[in-house]
């Protein structure tokens, strides 16, 4: 069975998570942003992060987040969210997310994120097994660009439906 390159979601923006304007909170993106990754690690590929720290002792910390905030998310409004890998080595990954309206004919947010396989028992940075290394050659979905403005000055063109 050949598992997807991008995984996608559904939310609805919530009301503790919004300013004063009914925004979409500058800050909340990134729990949005993570808790759908979380809920398609396990969906899509059978990984619990939490099951594995509590298991192994092992699993992924945020080592970075570049975000970039292109259109509003408003309260109560249903939000895509896709999320892919676009890099990998023996002990780092590092995933793009978008955040779309329920549609996705506006892109609202774009975010790359860095993790790092960590060995909580000996505090310090794990190798990923050959397991994880041959899962992630078939999920990798990278991008064209290497840099993360340049690819959100790239999104930002590409007008076609999505931003």
């Amino acid at each position: 069975m050949e598992l997807s390159k991008t995984v996608s979601s559904l939310a609805t923006i919530r009301f503790q998570d919004c300013d004063p304007f009914n925004h979409l909170n500058n800050a909340s993106y990134i729990n949005y942003f993570m808790n759908h990754r979380e809920d398609q690690l396990i969906k899509a590929y059978e990984i619990d992060v939490y099951d594995m720290a509590r298991k192994l002792g092992k699993s992924w910390v945020s080592n970075s987040n570049q975000i970039a905030y292109i259109k509003p998310a408003f309260l109560m409004e249903k939000v895509t969210i896709e999320s892919q890998l676009i890099a990998f080595d023996t002990s780092n990954l590092k995933a793009e997310m978008r955040m779309y309206n329920a549609d996705k004919t506006h892109l609202k947010a774009v975010i790359w994120c860095g993790f790092t396989h960590f060995d909580f028992l000996k505090q310090q940075k794990e190798v990923h097994t050959d397991e994880f290394m041959s899962l992630f050659k078939s999920i990798l979905n990278p991008v064209e660009e290497s840099q993360f403005e340049s690819r959100v000055s790239s999104l930002r063109l590409h007008k076609s439906p999505m931003v």
